[in-house]
């Protein structure tokens, strides 16, 4: 375990007021001076990033890497502090996603349908109704070949259905209404469920769970390739699953997937591997406990809401990654996980973790943590981070980017 996170030097919630008096009030609102701290920090970083993604890969597209995902950051930016200027430079990166699109993958996170539902939104918050409705239609033209699986689709969210159904979701979201028919999300939903079945019938495992998914050759479990980040997204109401397929089908399949916890209260990264090492958002409780909170809101059951705790006593004790400050395998991401519990139960316990964690995060690069490759993208880098610090001003409305619903 000490191999990939660093300790946790923060004292837990205790209860007190006092324990939580500089970080934020009664009603969950951070204090004016922490606030402001993180504001500060948040500046700063920009700077740093804008500098940084002068030398950055000017042919990479993505959110999760590339443009699309700065032109992400800077739309919540816009969405957090009202500022015209950020609406301007998410216009600007997202242009530059936009002129070099992989006309390959077609997610949100990896491939095209990212960059062209960010550049929708965008267009549309600008009122350019023609170049919004430009995007749209070019978004919509994967629909079809996503619902056949064509190119051996997997289901998953980085590369796969999912990852394409989530930016029809984005787009609704954002629209704040039905821009694209619902009709669409479900027809995927049901190709996904058909998928997962399907191989649960050719593994002869339908007895211990309905639908199975694999990537590559693996059944991995986690939120970014795997069942977790699967079954999170078909539990979501009006998707279409119906409560018939989220009894019968889906709740077996999870809870299959449940017995595969270490004692630790980790996840596996893979069905059958026994390394209880990665605490990540992509693999890990980290991720998991999305999966588990919307569990407890469709079934009811204590035991999800038990587990998701779990998966954050797991992300306290281990979340501190040496990999980094981002949000796919770093502190952000993790800390993402107690801003999920804290909307869920409103517990202070959770905000004070988040607040401790993006504490953490305002002593960027003073902890030796290894710098990743794209050090200043959205996922594995330093834009994840302020992403995650301006969410923290708000954290009744806080989401995990291209994830959460």
């Amino acid at each position: 375990m000490d191999t990939r996170a660093l300790k946790n030097p923060y004292p837990d919630y205790d209860g007190t007021p006092a324990c939580t008096q500089h970080l934020f009030d009664h009603q969950g609102r951070l204090t004016a001076e922490f606030a402001g701290r993180v504001s500060s920090k948040i500046n700063e970083l920009l700077s740093h990033m804008e500098n940084g993604l002068k030398s950055a890969d000017p042919r990479d597209c993505s959110g999760y890497t590339g443009w699309a995902g700065i032109a992400l950051l800077y739309l919540h930016l816009f969405d957090v502090y009202g500022e015209a200027s950020f609406l301007q430079r998410a216009l600007d990166y997202v242009s530059r996603s936009l002129q070099c699109l992989t006309r390959r993958w077609v997610t949100f996170l990896c491939g095209d349908a990212g960059p062209l539902a960010v550049a929708a939104v965008i267009y549309h918050r600008l009122q350019r109704r023609q170049e919004a409705d430009d995007c749209l239609g070019r978004l919509l033209q994967y629909q079809r070949s996503v619902v056949r699986g064509e190119g051996s689709l997997p289901d998953e969210l980085l590369y796969g259905r999912i990852g394409y159904l989530y930016s029809l979701v984005f787009v609704n979201q954002q629209y704040q209404g039905e821009k694209i028919p619902m009709q669409y999300i479900q027809e995927i939903c049901e190709a996904i469920l058909a998928s997962g079945e399907n191989l649960s019938r050719k593994g002869r495992t339908q007895d211990k769970t309905p639908l199975l998914y694999e990537w590559y050759q693996e059944y991995y479990v986690g939120a970014a390739h795997g069942l977790a980040g699967i079954y999170y997204f078909l539990m979501q109401p009006g998707f279409g699953v119906g409560d018939d397929r989220l009894l019968r089908v889906v709740k077996p399949s999870m809870d299959y997937m449940c017995q595969l916890k270490f004692p630790s209260g980790n996840y596996p990264p893979c069905i059958g591997d026994t390394r209880d090492q990665l605490v990540h958002w992509c693999h890990g409780s980290p991720g998991v406990l999305y999966m588990l909170l919307q569990a407890h809101k469709v079934y009811g059951e204590d035991q999800y809401l038990l587990g998701a705790l779990e998966c954050g006593e797991v992300i306290w004790e281990r979340g501190l990654l040496k990999k980094g400050y981002g949000l796919c395998h770093g502190a952000a991401g993790n800390a993402y996980g107690f801003l999920a519990l804290y909307k869920h139960t409103h517990a202070p316990q959770h905000l004070y973790r988040a607040c401790r964690f993006a504490e953490w995060c305002l002593d960027y690069g003073k902890h030796g943590c290894r710098t990743p490759d794209t050090p200043f993208s959205l996922f594995e880098g330093m834009a994840g981070t302020i992403y995650f610090l301006a969410d923290l001003m708000q954290p009744l409305r806080s989401k995990f980017p291209a994830f959460e619903m």
